[in-house]
């Protein structure tokens, strides 16, 4: 590389010999379902950094895929960690209570939207909070149907995988799914779902009148439970709606009955510039499903609701076993720690501003960075191969992903076409090391579109 790296630093190739080797041992021990993409073994990792096991250092913008908000090891997180080990491991919540779990449920009924009386229950996985806000609709209404969003990911359970929207991976040769689920079109700007014309439409007004007509000609109103979005669609792209589609969403659905579940597993906890994502469109859900950054890496969801709502379900309806463990609501309980106390939200707008400037700085110089988009620093460029056509540039993509690894950036694709790079760098990721990851990724574009 021509540029001078402070934080990078490449001791081997990449991979190098002891990565290699845990590859070579990954590939007889383990599934080819859970085939790593990266080539390289983590070791440790702090902030923005991480090493491998070959002591090369990378800057990391995946944020283990938006879990770490308050980045890798925290060490407010690791304490309460430690403290927590040596004192409860394991009851089971609903046998045998422990104020972790309430001070944590307290502290997240306190940022609900729009105030008013909130409750929180806890779980352990993304999947495992939609799948249960789903149930809770179902009680609190009577009503069977779901409707979700075209470009969606809520998961890979049954239900969860049902409102997904991205058949490959994630559902192809996996069905049946759930019944009475129904999928109206997203308002993706960039490419209208619905085939309008660029210069004869405004987005959102098309898609709003087609989920209207969904009512006519799939499902009647009455028996719909919940329509379920993400504020910012993640897996699908980092796609950012227009300002006033959630308050159409909540105007919709309140006319009719039906509960609005805000799916914020990778937009909240910051992620957005705010804390929730919904805060930003000035609207108040029924329900808002959480995972994630909730707790730095240990496994913790959960689902906020209004009290009456989140209240339907009756004793034992919805739970687990090791749901809301007391190691990971102590981690929690750190997270919101860092929220208050190191101003992460102002952190994370901050980072926001400085990575989209680059972002763009970048998409003048290149042809092939289609769009650059999202919502403060929750950020992603859309490559194509032809920015009249917009003909998705899935192998670029690829490639600078690839190229960008080897020289020390580790990046995550995104995107139902597989042409967007999306960015989920820790909220307090220093600005020097933002600039660097950013010289990378423009060293990899350059190489790449060049080549």
């Amino acid at each position: 590389m021509s540029r001078s790296l402070k934080f990078i630093d490449l001791k081997t190739t990449v991979p190098g010999p002891k990565s290699e080797a845990i590859l070579a041992r990954i590939a007889k021990a383990v599934p080819k379902a859970a085939t790593p993409w990266a080539p390289i073994a983590a070791a440790r990792a702090h902030g923005s950094l991480l090493e491998d096991a070959d002591g090369n250092t990378f800057i990391d913008v995946t944020g283990g895929i938006g879990v770490l908000n308050v980045g890798h090891t925290h060490e407010r997180v690791v304490a309460a960690i430690k403290d927590q080990a040596e004192r409860l491991l394991h009851t089971d919540f609903t046998l045998l209570p422990y104020a972790a779990y309430v001070d944590v449920a307290e502290r997240l009924n306190a940022r609900f939207p729009g105030g008013g009386p909130a409750k929180t229950i806890f779980f352990n996985s993304g999947a495992e909070a939609v799948e249960n806000a789903v149930k809770i609709a179902k009680v609190a209404t009577g009503r069977r149907a779901i409707i979700s969003f075209e470009g969606a990911f809520h998961g890979r359970t049954l239900m969860a995988m049902s409102l997904t929207s991205k058949p490959r991976p994630y559902k192809a040769g996996l069905g049946s799914f759930a019944p009475d689920v129904y999928k109206a079109p997203f308002p993706y700007s960039y490419r209208c779902p619905i085939g309008a014309s660029e210069s004869a439409h405004v987005c959102g007004l098309p898609c709003y009148e087609q989920i209207a007509h969904l009512f006519k000609v799939q499902v009647d109103p009455s028996e719909v439970a919940a329509v379920i979005v993400e504020p910012v669609q993640g897996e699908g792209g980092f796609v950012v709606p227009p300002p006033d589609f959630l308050g159409y969403l909540r105007q919709l659905t309140a006319a009719h009955g039906i509960l609005l579940i805000c799916d914020e597993v990778q937009t909240g906890f910051g992620r957005t510039g705010t804390f929730f994502a919904t805060e930003q469109f000035g609207v108040v859900p029924d329900l808002i499903t959480i995972a994630k950054s909730v707790a730095d890496g240990l496994p913790l969801s959960g689902v906020i609701g209004r009290s009456e709502v989140i209240d339907a379900p009756g004793d034992s309806t919805i739970g687990g076993t090791y749901v809301g463990n007391p190691v990971a609501c102590r981690a929690a309980s750190a997270v919101l720690d860092v929220f208050d106390e190191e101003d992460l939200l102002a952190s994370g707008r901050a980072l926001g501003v400085q990575m989209r400037a680059r972002l763009e700085a970048m998409a003048r110089r290149f042809a092939e960075i289609g769009e650059v988009r999202g919502l403060g620093p929750m950020l992603a460029i859309e490559l194509v191969e032809d920015r009249l056509t917009k003909t998705p540039a899935a192998d670029l993509t690829r490639r600078v992903q690839r190229r960008a690894l080897s020289l020390g950036l580790i990046m995550l694709k995104a995107g139902i076409y597989d042409n967007v790079l999306r960015f989920l760098a820790p909220l307090n990721t220093p600005p020097a090391i933002a600039e660097e990851a950013m010289d990378v990724l423009e060293e990899a574009l350059s190489l790449e579109t060049s080549a």
